[in-house]
């Protein structure tokens, strides 16, 4: 039972590390999702070479973060490995291998639930945070707190295909901000445009920065130009309507109760 208790503790181990490293990355500047997606490619290592790794390369605290996650997955795998090697050698046929073939489902499946338990996720964050910037020098930048990335918001890239609604179209006509989004910047070969103006058009292949509601952005990434596209538009606008006036009410009862 020992062995299979270091496989448990080496499990629970790795995905401390995964989460301390994701949230490392995340304070130097990465979204969440492109640090997590980094701290687990690190960490099992797949090794994907993307054009997101160059954020990670060209970044001294962020190489530094990714060397460490590397030896330790190393580690840790190894350990695996052994542990569940000498756990179950020659005991699957009896009951004591049944059991220990249970016990270490069973902690697995614990660990999982951990894992995807959001008040044990938040409270994970917030002790990493503070470890961090209490006995670290990581370059802290926490765009959640800055741009209250909370109930659904997110900031996020869209690449902006020929076929897009948004494509020949100023900003001014859009109008996004009456779906809930906002333009932050926009990435073009020409350039970086940043605060864009009303008169601003969007063309095809440029990459924009978008704040507001990730579902919101996501309807927006899969919305073409036509009248469907435009029907999209028109639902989208009422559903951000409808989620202000439910917010001002919400507002409204606080400030009573208050």
């Amino acid at each position: 039972m020992i062995a299979v208790a270091i496989v448990l503790i080496v499990l629970l181990m790795s995905l401390t590390a995964t989460r301390i490293a994701t949230m490392a990355l995340t304070l130097t500047g990465l979204s969440h999702e492109l640090a997590r997606f980094q701290a687990r490619s690190a960490f099992t290592g797949c090794g994907f070479t993307t054009a997101e790794s160059e954020q990670i390369m060209n970044h001294p605290v962020r190489r530094k973060i990714i060397m460490v996650l590397m030896l330790l997955g190393n580690a840790g795998l190894v350990t695996v490995v052994i542990s569940s090697i000498t756990a179950f050698a020659g005991t699957l046929d009896g009951v004591q291998g049944l059991i220990r073939l249970a016990t270490l489902i069973g902690g697995v499946l614990v660990i999982w639930l951990l894992s995807r338990s959001r008040p044990v996720t938040r409270a994970m964050e917030r002790v990493i945070l503070w470890a961090l910037r209490r006995w670290t020098k990581v370059d802290v930048r926490d765009y959640v707190s800055l741009f209250r990335l909370s109930a659904g918001f997110s900031i996020c890239e869209m690449k902006v295909d020929p076929e897009d609604w948004v494509v020949d179209k100023s900003l001014a006509e859009l109008n996004l901000p009456a779906e809930g989004i906002t333009v932050l910047g926009i990435m073009r070969p020409g350039g970086y445009v940043g605060v864009p103006r009303g008169e601003t058009r969007i063309f095809a292949n440029d990459i924009l920065v978008l704040y507001g509601q990730a579902q919101a952005i996501d309807d927006l990434d899969t919305r073409r130009k036509g009248a469907l596209g435009d029907r999209a538009r028109k639902e989208a606008v009422q559903e951000e309507a409808d989620r202000l006036k439910e917010q001002q009410a919400a507002e409204e009862a606080t400030g009573e109760e208050a």
